[in-house]
């Protein structure tokens, strides 16, 4: 009897087995299609996250590259239409930057973001009134590249924060 019985657990477990192998096979390979798919997805949200930062970086600094050489020129008296062209063309693409990052960067970065803005705005509106010979009281191209100063050490800030963001250790 116990022949009979070992041979009957032996059947109904190959039986089984025979049965669940696809089965199990199939969860198998969908666990690691659903793993796949989670990792190309923090990849793809990384490689947006680090374009975004890029682009902003990038444009951050140029504005304030050209800020700051209009801010020259304006002093010098030989701020040109050209000089304005590219001063506004850096503008808009610096606020498209930032808008686009709005979408995928934590809030840590837009408040560095935020910080950089808030002197690139006021110069630059300073800088307006300059050129078009409306500077309010105290108001002129030195004193407006000495507040321009204090953007860098907030742009430093904010690349560090994009750089820790992004994985990136000194």
């Amino acid at each position: 009897m116990t022949t009979a019985i070992t041979a009957m657990i032996t059947a109904v477990v190959g039986v089984l087995g025979t049965l669940l192998a696809p089965v199990l096979s199939r969860r198998h390979a969908a666990r690691q299609r659903a793993e796949e798919a989670a990792r190309d997805e923090r990849r793809r949200v990384f490689e947006e996250r680090r374009s975004a930062y890029t682009a902003m970086n990038r444009a951050s600094r140029q504005f304030h590259t050209l800020l700051k050489d209009a801010l020259h020129r304006i002093r010098d008296g030989v701020y040109t239409d050209h000089d304005r062209e590219r001063l506004e063309e850096a503008r808009r693409d610096y606020r498209d930057r930032y808008a686009e990052a709005q979408m995928v960067v934590p809030e840590r970065v837009l408040d560095a973001s935020r910080a950089v803005n808030e002197v690139l705005a006021r110069v630059d509106a300073v800088a307006k009134r300059l050129d078009r010979g409306l500077a309010r009281e105290g108001e002129d191209a030195p004193s407006a590249l000495l507040a321009l100063k204090d953007a860098e050490p907030r742009l430093t800030t904010m690349r560090r924060l994009m750089r820790a963001d992004l994985g990136i250790e000194d």
